[in-house]
């Protein structure tokens, strides 16, 4: 019997983006609630509970609502808000963090799908704490630049709106209140808040995070070398990943630098760039917001939860 796949807000960005990963496959059964009921939540019920995975595309209240439906211990759960991200009893699903992470998503009851922004800083700041290289308490700053889906149907709307009189350039999160922050702090092991200083460009989806360093203020001063090697050891050993590490090298710039390389791709390439002369460092993820940083990875996730290989 095929797997019984429910996206519960299939009507919104992320669910339709995952609604369309899902569309040619033979192997799942994604059963939706009826137009005429859809605002039932009695409807909701019922297909919550019918599922073998439910996926929440929901705002945060929404998805701690469904969650609360479900009347069961068979279904299981990938939240795609920000509800879950580091509560008791969720796994993070971001199967490349470590080297356990992979099975403790396949045996997951309840799982948190990441958030676009954290995904990319945590995958260049983790393997450097656990390897020593980088304290804990380092101070963090992160910025960046993300496609305007990221701002979910109404900042798509508007963009689409305006077309060429849309910001280029956009900062925001401007009150140092991110809300993944939390979730950023607490899966790249890092002590304190990093300060994220985000962006939005006129471009649909894909995008770049950035980490710079500053190093000389640490008593033992980790070269370009040995950051790059740390970050490609602890992707080297990751089976069935799909994190890449660009290889170390002293370029001005790239056109591998570019948000909108991987779209409609689950790929994630990370690159250290160093001056060691300074003692100073860039870790730059690319990536798609769409992709790895949304529905990408919850199918991606949803496939390790069923033991299903695509």
């Amino acid at each position: 019997m095929k797997p019984k796949i429910f996206i519960d807000g299939e009507h919104g960005t992320t669910g339709l983006q995952i609604r369309a990963l899902l569309s040619g496959r033979d192997d799942l059964e994604i059963i939706s609630i009826p137009t005429e009921r859809r605002k039932e939540a009695a409807a909701r019920a019922e297909y919550l509970n019918a599922a073998d995975v439910a996926i929440l595309c929901l705002p945060d209240d929404a998805a701690r609502e469904s969650v609360a439906l479900i009347a069961n211990d068979t279904t299981r759960v990938i939240d795609a808000s920000t509800a879950h991200r580091v509560a008791d009893g969720w796994t993070y699903g971001f199967p490349e963090m470590d080297n356990a992470q992979t099975a403790a998503i396949a045996k997951a009851k309840r799982l948190a799908n990441p958030g676009c922004w954290p995904q990319g800083p945590i995958a260049v700041l983790r393997p450097l704490v656990t390897a020593g290289l980088m304290p804990a308490d380092f101070p963090i700053t992160v910025n960046g630049i993300s496609g305007y889906s990221g701002g979910g149907r109404p900042m798509i709307e508007d963009y689409v709106a305006k077309g060429e009189d849309a910001p280029e350039f956009l900062p925001y999160g401007l009150t140092l209140k991110h809300k993944h922050v939390p979730e950023l702090r607490t899966y790249a092991r890092l002590e304190h808040d990093p300060l994220m200083q985000p962006a939005v460009g006129n471009f649909a989806q894909g995008m770049i995070t950035v980490v710079p360093l500053q190093l000389g203020s640490l008593k033992n001063v980790p070269t370009g070398a040995e950051l790059h090697a740390a970050i490609a050891d602890h992707y080297a050993g990751l089976a069935g990943g799909v994190v890449e590490v660009a290889p170390l090298g002293d370029l001005e710039r790239t056109p591998e630098i570019d948000p909108e390389v991987y779209n409609g791709t689950n790929r994630m390439k990370l690159h250290v760039f160093a001056n060691d002369k300074r003692a100073q460092a860039l870790l730059i993820a690319v990536y798609d917001n769409l992709g790895k940083g949304a529905s990408g990875a919850a199918v991606q996730n949803m496939d390790l939860m069923l033991g299903l290989k695509h």
